[in-house]
């Protein structure tokens, strides 16, 4: 199975069309073996041929921050399962996602350009936090918040 993260400075990406790039991560007897990276391609991520790139290298799962309905679309055609409202460092979500403790936050965007607006789960802090315009402005509760779903994903 392989995983990709949209990535900048080895933190999720805010919005996965503008991402620096995709860290892929090949997971066997689930367990990290191989760490990649894949250039993001310029412009919008649901426009771009990157949903079909990520099929072709074998990615099953995206995990991201925010993403609009287009680009969500676009990577379940492909036969990537997407989940949203991730964040922290891109190691540290990779496993606890593999624990069973990262689901989509059923959060996406409403506007193409959604900027700092969103419900995001942060891997570093292992926090449910609520932010807008890009500044905290609640801690709503432990990562065990019942908006959040961190059942084991099959």
């Amino acid at each position: 199975m392989k995983i990709a993260v949209p990535t900048r400075d080895e933190r999720v990406d805010d919005h996965f069309g503008h991402c620096d790039h995709y860290t892929i991560y090949t997971i066997d007897d689930n367990k990290v073996v191989k760490r990649d990276t894949l250039a993001s391609p310029q412009g919008c991520g649901c426009k771009s041929g990157i949903a079909a790139d990520l099929q072709e290298l074998g990615v099953v799962v995206m995990l991201a921050g925010n993403m609009g309905e287009g680009a969500k679309s676009k990577l379940n055609a492909h036969n990537i399962n997407v989940i949203r409202g991730c964040s922290g460092n891109v190691d540290e979500l990779v496993r606890l996602y593999l624990e069973g403790k990262v689901s989509d936050s059923g959060i996406g965007c409403s506007e193409h350009e959604c900027g700092d607006k969103s419900d995001k789960i942060d891997a570093s802090v292992g926090l449910f936090i609520s932010g807008t315009s890009g500044a905290t402005t609640s801690v709503i509760a432990p990562i065990l918040d019942e908006r959040c779903s961190f059942a084991p994903l099959k």
